[in-house]
C-alpha cells in the first residue's frame, strides 16, 4: 500500500483546489496544513492526517513550537515533512514581526508585538534579550535561556555577554510565563534589580523588562517593570 495523496479526496474536498477557486483565507487550519504535509500515509488521507495532528497539539500555534524530532516522530510525518513544516512555521513568525531595521523598541508595547505571539505558545520559559542602538533601534534578539528562570541560569552575565559582543547601546529584557499569568514572581523582581545595577556599572542601561502572559479580557498580556515604576 502507499500514501494516501490529494487525488484521493474528492475533488470539492482537495485544499489546493479549494485554494485556487476561493482563496487561501476560506482555507481551515487543517486543510492549510494539509497542502504542506501533501501526503498522509498509509490507510489514512493527507487531510485527515493534518486533522488529527491538530486534534492532538490543540492548535496551530501549539503545533508550531514542536521541534522538528518532536514531529518527525509522528507516524506519516518523518524528517523531511518535519523539516518543511518547521520552516514554514518559521516564515510565519518572521513575517508577523514588524521590520527589525524600522524598530524602535521604546516601549513595552513593542516589544509585546515583537515576541508576543511566538512566545505564548511556548511550553517553556524562555528569557530573551533585545540589542539596542544609541535611538534604541533592535540590533538583534538573542534568547538567553530556556527552562524555569532563576538566578543560576539568567545570571547578569549571560544576558549582558551579547550586548557586549555586539556593541550595544542598551537592552530590553523579556521572559514569558507559560501559565499565562504575566505578574512577576519575586525571582522575577530580584533579576531585574540586579540586571538593572549591572547594566549601571557596564554603561548598558535596561530600558526595560516585560514578562509575556496570555491574554485575558480587559487585562493587558504582559507585565511592564518600567510602566510599573519598577525601573
Amino acid at each position: 500500500m502507499t500514501e494516501s495523496r490529494f487525488e484521493e479526496l474528492p475533488e470539492e474536498d482537495r485544499p489546493r483546489e479549494r485554494l485556487q477557486r476561493h482563496g487561501a483565507e476560506v482555507l481551515t487550519d487543517a486543510e492549510l496544513l494539509a497542502i504542506f504535509l501533501r501526503t498522509g500515509k498509509v490507510g489514512v488521507d493527507v487531510l485527515t492526517l493534518a486533522k488529527s495532528l491538530i486534534k492532538e497539539w490543540g492548535t496551530l500555534r501549539r503545533l508550531a513550537v514542536c521541534t522538528p524530532w518532536e514531529l518527525a516522530k509522528v507516524s506519516g510525518i518523518g524528517p523531511a515533512k518535519a523539516a518543511e513544516l518547521k520552516a514554514a512555521f518559521e516564515m510565519g513568525c518572521r513575517m508577523a514581526r514588524p521590520e527589525a531595521e524600522k524598530l524602535r523598541v521604546d516601549r513595552a508595547g513593542v516589544i509585546y508585538e515583537l515576541l508576543g505571539a511566538e512566545m505564548q505558545g511556548l511550553s517553556y520559559e524562555s528569557l530573551r534579550v533585545l540589542l539596542l542602538d544609541t535611538r534604541h533601534g533592535l540590533l538583534e534578539e538573542k534568547e538567553i535561556s530556556r527552562g524555569s528562570l532563576n538566578e543560576s541560569i539568567a545570571h547578569p552575565r549571560e544576558i549582558f555577554r551579547p550586548a557586549i559582543a555586539k556593541g550595544a547601546y542598551a537592552i530590553a529584557v523579556a521572559h514569558n510565563h507559560p501559565s499565562g499569568d504575566p505578574q512577576p514572581s519575586e525571582a522575577d523582581r530580584r533579576l531585574t534589580r540586579r540586571l538593572a545595577e549591572a547594566g549601571t556599572l557596564l554603561q548598558i542601561p535596561l530600558v526595560d523588562h516585560v514578562i509575556i502572559g496570555a491574554k485575558r479580557g480587559e487585562h493587558s498580556p504582559y507585565f511592564s517593570f518600567r510602566e510599573a515604576g519598577l525601573l
